[in-house]
């Protein structure tokens, strides 16, 4: 701000500021503290500050998915046809991480509908399981809504060495 003279006026906003600074406490009118210096000490932790949060399904999406990819035994999310979509946008290092995720978000609660290929020989109930634990709890520790259901839906089974068969010979000529 500007210095200026004892006689010249200042403007209603200017002395506002001015009083605002002298001030031991912020202005009421104010709703947020605008002080330059920042401390961890000034943000209770338990404050219910008015407002609201809205969530987008995408980022539901995405921890879900960042989340079963997590759990041993899954090779991959998404059908064949988003597999092989998903194999160029790799490629491009465009990875869409929320592939194979379908999420119904509400205010308070959220349903995730997964699709994934399991490893072989990984026991197929026990990794749906795990998968449906660590999306469930993915969501409520991160994202703060309330879990309903976590559908898992096992599309294929990877076979471990069927990918390198580039030096095999062709049957057929």
């Amino acid at each position: 701000m500007a210095n200026q003279d004892q006689n010249t006026p200042a403007a209603p906003a200017e002395k506002e500021l001015a009083q605002t600074a002298t001030a031991s406490k912020p202005a009421s009118a104010s709703r947020v503290d605008r002080s330059s210096s920042f401390s961890t000490s000034r943000i209770p932790a338990d404050s219910d500050a008015a407002g609201k949060t809205v969530i987008a399904d995408g980022v539901v999406a995405k921890v879900a998915g960042i989340a079963a990819r997590e759990v041993p035994g899954v090779f991959a999310l998404g059908g064949g046809g988003a597999r092989a979509f998903g194999a160029i946008r790799d490629v491009i290092n465009a990875t869409d991480l929320a592939q194979g995720v379908k999420v119904e978000v509400g205010e308070t609660q959220a349903a995730a509908d997964l699709t994934i290929v399991v490893e072989y020989p990984a026991p197929i109930q026990e990794v749906a399981g795990n998968v449906r634990a660590a999306v469930a709890g993915a969501i409520s520790r991160l994202v703060g809504l309330e879990v309903v259901e976590v559908n898992v839906e096992v599309n294929d089974v990877h076979v471990p060495g069927t990918d390198n068969q580039e030096n095999e010979e062709s049957r057929v000529s």
